[in-house]
């Protein structure tokens, strides 16, 4: 188990360039497997996640070459599906939530895919029933080894189109779906799907590749099966909820740091989220200044003069992955806000480590907790902490970088989980934060 040491208190300065978004990557990567022909990825985050799966995708038979940082190629042209069946792979794929996306591209086109009930972070239940729901409209048989806890799905006839109507707007189910329906015969119609950036780009890719997607952008989508799809090349996009943490953290600081190529238009009501607690957000190019927040930062109140409510939503609502960082950074506004997590139920409860630290917090449910800001006349103090998931692991690094004292925090592969080599791009902008085995 690895720790960080963080010697809180200092102003940072500097600018920062986001990685590649990690769940547009997951899906991206799992998308690989739908053609034996060539497929160039660029901006790949050097993440625990991500190398994960690409080494699922290798023991799977996967021809991954790397051409430089971030830009590997990749060739599903002999695949070894007997992986599937391996004890190996129920181990590997169990520990990643993300390699639940490789059923759909593998149902399509070979008639068959498998799972192991996967891992991920400990936020509460997260239900599967979207993506095989959706599997089983489409015509495929479902079974489950509940002993083994063991996943699959299979077709002898090949999948049909069809209409069908989401549950839930889940985002990893929408891909999947989206996936498989890419080689159903006929046409199929997702109504209540994810929308966000990285299902688009995901779509993007596809139609890039020989799919015919229609309704981008939008919760209802069309796709008219194909045969067989081409390679091509893609560049991920830059992860949103990095750029959001980094906002955060420039202002629980008080630092100026610049967020370079941020791509605004995929932004969403992220920077207008972050006005709400009182944040100068300002808009350089396609790059975000946060100047030093001296006087601190107010949080607004509703226009009837209510206590602001920042609660999460399937997009283009706020993203969920942000609200933890969001629940930190009101501990030193000016006014208090509720937080609304609506989409986990156990998101919230690493608040205990930051009443600790000394923040005001009352943790109304396991949905909500009310923000009491010290408007910066008292620091939090430093503390030794764990992180419990990759949003929280950030979210308490936040607090120990503002905080009075030096901070430890444990179990730091879940931050790694999600975040590239965070220790040495913060060194960089001046942050006092140490690596330890």
């Amino acid at each position: 188990m690895s720790s960080f040491v963080i010697e809180g208190g200092h102003q940072l300065k500097g600018h920062i360039t986001p990685q590649g978004a990690k769940n547009e990557a997951l899906q991206i990567l799992c998308a690989v497997l739908m053609t034996p022909e060539k497929v160039e990825i660029k901006n790949i985050p050097d993440i625990r996640d991500v190398n994960k799966l690409i080494d699922i995708l290798e023991n799977l038979g996967v021809k991954i070459q790397k051409l430089g940082k971030g830009h590997f190629s990749f060739k599903s042209d002999e695949l070894n599906l007997g992986y599937l069946q391996s004890e190996q792979f129920k181990k590997e794929g169990s520990g990643l939530r993300g390699s639940i996306m490789i059923v759909g591209p593998l149902l399509g086109r070979f008639g068959k895919g498998y799972i192991p009930r996967p891992g991920g972070d400990k936020i509460g239940r997260r239900r599967l029933d979207t993506h095989f729901s959706g599997f089983i409209k489409l015509g495929a048989e479902f079974r489950y080894n509940r002993e083994e806890r063991f996943y699959g799905v299979e077709t002898e006839k090949g999948l049909t189109g069809t209409d069908m109507l989401l549950e839930e707007a889940s985002v990893t189910g929408t891909a999947n779906i989206i996936m498989a329906a890419v080689f159903a015969k006929g046409k199929t119609q997702i109504y209540n799907a994810a929308c966000e950036p990285y299902i688009q780009q995901l779509c993007k890719m596809l139609n890039k590749m020989g799919a015919k997607i229609s309704g981008i952008g939008s919760n209802l989508l069309h796709i008219t099966g194909v045969e067989n799809l081409k390679g091509c090349t893609h560049k991920v996009l830059p992860d949103m909820v990095e750029i959001g943490s980094w906002i955060g953290l420039a202002a629980m600081t008080q630092s100026e740091i610049t967020i370079k190529d941020v791509s605004w238009e995929n932004l969403g009501i992220i920077p207008a989220t972050f006005k709400k607690l009182g944040i100068d957000i300002q808009k350089k190019g396609d790059d975000i200044l946060i100047p030093k927040h001296d006087n601190g930062y107010e949080v607004a109140s509703f226009i009837d003069g209510s206590i602001m409510n920042i609660s999460d939503a399937p997009w283009p609502g706020f993203t969920p992955d942000l609200l933890s960082v969001m629940l930190v950074v009101a501990t030193q506004a000016r006014g208090s806000v509720l937080i609304h997590q609506k989409m986990f139920e156990s998101r919230l409860f690493f608040v205990d480590k930051l009443i600790d630290m000394g923040a005001k917090i009352i943790l109304c449910d396991p949905h909500r907790a009310t923000v009491i800001g010290h408007d910066f006349k008292s620091q939090l103090k430093a503390t030794t902490m764990t992180s419990p998931d990759i949003r929280a692991g950030i979210s308490l690094l936040i607090a120990a970088l503002s905080a009075k004292g030096t901070s430890t925090i444990h179990n730091i592969e879940q931050i790694d989980r999600g975040y590239e080599n965070i220790d040495e791009r913060l060194q960089a902008i001046g942050a006092k934060i140490h690596r330890y085995e």
